[in-house]
């Protein structure tokens, strides 16, 4: 048995080099030289661990194309501060590098509520250095004003570079890298003007990798080969060496649910990850009472918004945990007991989904049966009586349709009833992001109280439904995956 000194030390020794890339805003950047950065260093071999700040799903697909890993997010408002250095370095094990793409401009977190969930915020508690983009096409001189400020806006923070992006030519560089000599911090990078990689928005963002994965293979090649040529690796990789030890454990998903039991009264609000994806394709065999609580869980192109967390906390609570597509597959895997539909664009594939009917019937019947059913904001939409006019499941007496209104914030909830996900009084913390409304039926109690921006009621609970439009993160209330598969395995 080890001492504590010892397996401190271990733990310590487990935290890879690491880089956190972040910029004075959004739209500097710092998506393309992260993915690109990503993507160049695993081109060398490195086993590169990526990771996002806040709660977009979308970047960590184009990030794990780039290292061939799970993209995993780390954000400090659904988990809390303290799960972010776990949950890093749980995604982190086993690799040579890490690098962390921030969100938004550096200091900019949860609306009103200071640092919390900003990306310098998450640079203090994993203890990396700041690599800071800066969008130079409009400025020469006056990028070293910008750049002090933000070096000396928080001390605690340490800025250990600059990435000059868009930079016009050869005289437009040397007129920047003059301005900043004085800073005293170093230009690792310079990446010229150029036509925009490929990598096509539209209204919730970037399309997601599920949706056009060759040419996102390509956009991301791109990004590599422009901060290959442009950047200086072999320093980032120094500054990524110099980043401070962690102290903490990395977070398991058994040890979490070992003393995490499934939620019946209030639990706490933020609070508590794991390896590899476990999302399998294929059909396990049929369940039996002596066999595994299947959990089928929704992907393809309409549903591929989750945390890979989430799964992991359901195979380690028990469930055999496989992936099916709406798109095209007319049954439920075999012996599905439950059944989980996370984010994604169901409002471009109405029409699809519409169409397979059969598997619009299967979904309705498991959840007429009292099945578990847990649905987050595309989900809810699929499980709508009709989604823009066509038919969906039909499991909720509410119709859902496109608007031109972006919903968009962080929430603080609390369950106002027993679920199949949380008992009544639990908090959690959720994020919405949509540009569709629902229009409810009656009979259905609502899932949540939600507490900002202004208080209101959300989703529905019916039977063993629980559906929503907030993103949450299981590993703040690891309870909640418990509770779902022993739901599972008695209904």
């Amino acid at each position: 048995m080890p001492s504590a000194a010892q397996a401190s030390a271990a733990q310590t020794s487990a935290a890879p080099p690491r880089l956190v890339i972040a910029a004075p805003s959004s739209g500097s950047g710092k998506t393309t030289v992260a993915t690109g950065l990503m993507a160049a260093l695993a081109a060398r071999g490195l086993a590169v661990s990526p990771h996002k700040v806040g709660p977009d799903y979308i970047d960590p697909g184009y990030h794990s194309l780039a290292t061939g890993r799970v993209g995993r997010n780390l954000d400090a408002y659904l988990c809390g501060p303290d799960l972010i250095g776990p949950l890093f370095l749980h995604g982190a094990r086993g690799c040579d590098i890490a690098v962390v793409e921030g969100v938004m401009g550096l200091y900019d977190g949860a609306a009103g509520q200071e640092e919390l969930a900003s990306t310098a915020q998450v640079a203090k508690l994993l203890r990396a250095p700041v690599v800071l983009v800066v969008d130079a096409s409009s400025q020469s001189r006056s990028v070293a004003a910008l750049v002090h400020g933000f070096v000396t806006w928080d001390p605690e923070v340490r800025i250990g570079g600059v990435i000059l992006n868009k930079v016009a030519s050869d005289r437009h560089e040397a007129l920047l890298r003059e301005a900043l000599e004085s800073s005293g911090v170093p230009v690792l990078g310079v990446v010229r003007r150029a036509p925009r990689v490929d990598t096509p928005s539209r209204h919730l963002g970037l399309v997601p990798v599920a949706e056009r994965r060759d040419s996102a293979v390509e956009a991301v090649a791109a990004m590599a080969a422009q901060v290959a040529a442009g950047c200086d690796l072999e320093a980032l990789v120094e500054l990524a060496r110099n980043a401070g030890a962690l102290t903490c454990a990395g977070w398991d998903a058994a040890e979490v649910l070992s003393s995490s039991p499934p939620p019946t009264r209030p639990g706490p609000a933020p609070g508590t990850a794991a390896p590899g994806p476990l999302l399998r394709p294929g059909r396990p065999r049929p369940h039996s009472p002596d066999g595994p609580v299947v959990v089928a869980v929704a992907g393809g192109a309409a549903f591929s918004f989750s945390y890979a967390e989430h799964t992991e906390l359901l195979a380690a609570a028990g469930a055999e945990v496989v992936v099916f597509d709406p798109l095209r597959d007319e049954e439920l895997p075999e012996g599905t007991r439950g059944v989980v539909v996370g984010g994604g664009f169901p409002e471009m594939y109405a029409t699809e989904l519409s169409a397979n009917e059969p598997l619009r019937k299967a979904v309705a019947e498991l959840a007429l049966s009292g099945a578990p059913v847990a649905a987050e904001c595309a989900g809810l939409l699929y499980l709508c009586r009709e989604l823009d006019g066509v038919p969906m499941c039909g499991v909720l007496d509410a119709t859902a349709r496109m608007t031109e209104r972006l919903t968009l914030g962080y929430r603080d909830a609390v369950a106002v009833s027993d679920s199949v996900l949380t008992g009544a009084g639990t908090r959690m913390r959720g994020h919405e992001f949509h540009r569709t409304v629902v229009e409810p039926g009656a009979g259905d109690t609502p899932a949540w109280g939600v507490r900002t921006p202004a208080p209101r009621v959300e989703g529905f609970v019916r039977r063993g439904v629980h559906a929503s439009y907030l993103h949450t993160h299981w590993a703040s209330e690891a309870g909640v995956a418990h509770r779902f598969v022993e739901r599972c395995r008695t209904s």
